[in-house]
């Protein structure tokens, strides 16, 4: 009845912790901030609703948005706006990316653990995903030459992520200058996630954009401005990619919402002083998280240097969903590690996104869930 698309696909390991979950349990689950967008931007949503921006735009984004983006990005490298495609959100973003770049049998690269997004966005696209691990004794990085030996004629594109859900892991100029090399030696494609730049707490960022003559660079202002229900994000791309893409972005979306870009618009011209706070909270509750891991017996977690996310691996001798799900019925929402590729397997995900009171009691719970198993 359905199409084998559909059934080679599973339902994100994410999601279904939610399903499950008890009435008023802590959710650490989640990864999205708790913050409201800023005054300024919620009054210029209000404005362009009640101004009448309510109409079709254009494919490729309001050109206003476009050139603030691409003016935005030039702080790394020059980036016109023909080069900046608005998107609804990150993830279509990829799809689209995906859709557009690879054929049947194609081989995408694709880190393990990794977002679960990306291995489906291969599989939907036709591809075959080959997975590259990513070990907490190598702060998450690739190995270099692990990459060189998984390339393949059929190898078309390599995905990259820093800061990197769900490990935490931050790339530093030489793993960029590596997977760079293995790019251009390979003529491979390079689709860069960095949609948690801002959340760096050692060290900077380091992007991916201006390395290498074939980047999809892809963002999103769901974690940027806290605003992950409006779905807009953007990417960066050659301009020869960003046509193509745009133009299998039309057949999924016809256009990003018009209200939602003026609002953000507003927010890229405006004062950024509520990103620096809001990561300097995310500092704090991380802070809380990994120093309580750490002195739970059973666990060892590594300090995330990125994104929102604790990543400890565990010395119960049980399977990361069955962990979690004991987890969950004790009233604390986590993910298990499986749901993040095969190398996921033996840690879980903590999102430190909430409150540092809810920290503070859902590492308690997950104490006492230790406990009884020890």
């Amino acid at each position: 009845m359905f199409a084998s698309r559909a059934t080679h696909v599973e339902l994100s390991g994410i999601r279904r912790m939610f399903e499950g979950a008890p009435s008023g349990a802590i959710n650490l689950g989640l990864g999205e901030p708790d913050f409201q967008p800023p005054a300024h931007i919620l009054e210029a949503l209000e404005r362009a609703v009640r101004g009448g921006m309510n109409k079709y735009g254009p494919t490729g984004g309001l050109p206003e948005l476009r050139e603030a983006i691409a003016e935005r990005l030039s702080k790394h490298t020059k980036v016109k706006p023909e080069e900046v495609l608005v998107t609804t959100g990150a993830t279509e973003g990829l799809a689209a990316t995906m859709q557009s770049l690879v054929d049947r049998g194609d081989e995408v690269l694709t880190p393990d653990p990794g977002f679960v997004l990306f291995a489906p966005h291969i599989t939907l696209a036709s591809g075959t995903p080959v997975f590259y691990k990513v070990r907490p004794e190598d702060a998450f990085h690739p190995r270099i030459p692990e990459l060189h030996e998984l390339v393949t004629p059929k190898t078309k594109a390599i995905i990259v992520n820093s800061p990197a859900n769900p490990t935490g892991g931050v790339f530093d100029k030489k793993t960029i200058r590596g997977i760079v090399e293995v790019a251009e030696d390979n003529d491979l494609v390079i689709i860069s996630d960095e949609v948690y730049e801002p959340f760096v707490y050692e060290g900077r960022h380091e992007t991916f954009l201006g390395t290498y003559d074939k980047v999809v660079y892809v963002n999103s202002f769901s974690k940027l401005f806290s605003m992950t229900g409006w779905r807009l994000g953007f990417l960066s791309a050659p301009k020869e990619f960003v046509k193509t893409i745009a133009k299998i972005s039309y057949y999924f979306i016809a256009c990003p919402p018009t209200p939602t870009q003026f609002a953000v618009l507003a927010g890229l011209r405006g004062p950024q002083d509520f990103v620096v706070q809001m990561v300097k909270e995310f500092g704090r509750r991380r802070e809380i998280v990994v120093d309580a891991l750490n002195k739970i017996k059973g666990f060892e977690c590594p300090w995330p240097k990125g994104a929102f996310y604790a990543f400890p691996s565990f010395r119960f001798d049980m399977a990361s969903e069955a962990l979690a799900m004991k987890i969950l019925k004790a009233g604390v929402i986590c993910t298990p590690g499986s749901a993040f590729g095969p190398g996921g397997e033996g840690h879980l995900r903590f999102s430190y996104a909430n409150s540092r009171e809810n920290l503070v009691k859902g590492m308690e719970i997950v104490g006492s869930v230790a406990d009884s198993l020890a």
